[in-house]
């Protein structure tokens, strides 16, 4: 793998495809599932699904160290906090909802679909977009329903595509891939990453999830107050084509519907290490004020963080490098809310666009 290719590699990509047998049954057991979903009432169900899940959360040791150790940079507090834990169980429980939405929207009529997203966020999105001129990368994490999200702003006919992991079980993916673009989306798996330039120098927008777990190799920066990494993929991309980062946030809302909200979208001026770590850094703050908002929405069960603190004295270190590659040019002056700042080499941290409230 060439050193382009490898450093814009899904953090989450398997080296390894699963036995076909546990493909097969994983294939039956969400078809089945899927149609089952579309008959029961949605809370029940959800409430059926959440359970299990807290189930596995109390018999998976692993799963459960992960998801402690995460919630408890959340909440700054010690691992087995019974805080910590009681979070843990909220979010295996609101995963629930999760799956059982996914798995329902194809069984859902659009218009019904297009009516789950509430709030001007998208719209602030589309100004940012169309305002810019050029392509955009909307950011985001595993938090709220990004697929009901895509599925509810897909009819307003933008050019829309988003990347999937396509090495785990490939007949599930081109299941998500066919009702995805059944919405208007387009889908673009990890291993095309040629169509992912091809897409921003069209000045289309693309969608990545950051969240994916921690990477040794990956981006340095502090989340919560501690550091660990994020993937180079937006910022290298948008320093490569000019295109405009916008995070997005999506909540889950009383009644089922999601609300969009933005932070400042940004460029990224210049491809050294020193503004693509500013660039990363920008993205992991508005990634942790959105899973701070509800820290019960953020579904990441993997390690997000080193596990020793060598690897955490290294990841300073890295940033301190990577921060010293380039000299400061001086500050750029402010730009209005409704149009992309830039990431010089010294940038200010950006203020979030006023969310209306939720």
């Amino acid at each position: 793998m060439t050193e382009p290719a490898k450093r814009l590699e899904a953090p989450h990509r398997r080296l390894q495809t699963s036995p076909r047998i546990v493909e097969k049954i994983a294939v039956v057991g969400y078809k089945s599932s899927a149609r089952l979903l579309a008959y029961l009432p949605p809370r029940f169900s959800a409430a059926v699904v959440g359970r299990l899940n807290q189930l596995g959360y109390l018999v998976w040791p692993s799963k459960r160290r992960y998801s402690n150790l995460n919630f408890s940079h959340v909440l700054g507090l010690p691992p087995n906090h019974p805080d910590v834990r009681r979070l843990a169980m909220r979010a295996y429980k609101e995963y629930g909802w999760f799956m059982v939405e996914t798995m329902r929207l194809p069984s859902l009529k659009t218009e019904v679909v297009q009516q789950l997203v509430e709030g001007d966020g998208m719209d602030r999105i589309v100004d940012a977009f169309r305002a810019h001129g050029k392509s955009m990368i909307v950011v985001a994490g595993h938090v709220g329903n990004n697929e009901a999200v895509a599925a509810g702003v897909a009819h307003r006919g933008l050019p829309a595509n988003v990347v999937a992991d396509d090495s785990a079980f490939p007949e599930i993916f081109d299941i998500l891939r066919r009702n995805r673009e059944s919405w208007g989306v387009h889908v673009v798996p990890w291993r095309n990453l040629r169509e992912l330039f091809t897409i921003l120098r069209k000045n289309q927008m693309l969608a990545l999830l950051v969240d994916w777990g921690y990477k040794p190799d990956d981006i340095p920066v502090k989340l919560f107050g501690a550091w660990t990494t994020l993937p180079a993929g937006p910022a290298t991309l948008a320093a490569k084509t000019g295109a405009i980062i916008a995070p997005m946030v999506v909540r889950r809302l009383p009644n089922g519907h999601f609300r969009i909200d933005t932070d400042v979208a940004f460029t990224v001026d210049a491809s050294d290490s020193a503004t693509i770590q500013r660039a990363t850094q920008r993205i992991a703050d508005a990634l942790e004020r959105t899973v701070a908002a509800a820290p019960e929405q953020w579904y990441n069960f993997k390690p997000m963080w080193p596990s020793t603190a060598a690897e955490t004295a290294t990841l300073e270190r890295r940033a301190a490098e990577m921060l010293a590659g380039r000299q400061s040019a001086g500050e750029r002056g402010a730009v209005p809310a409704a149009s992309p700042e830039a990431v010089p080499n010294e940038a200010p941290a950006p203020a979030a666009i006023p969310s209306g409230g939720a």
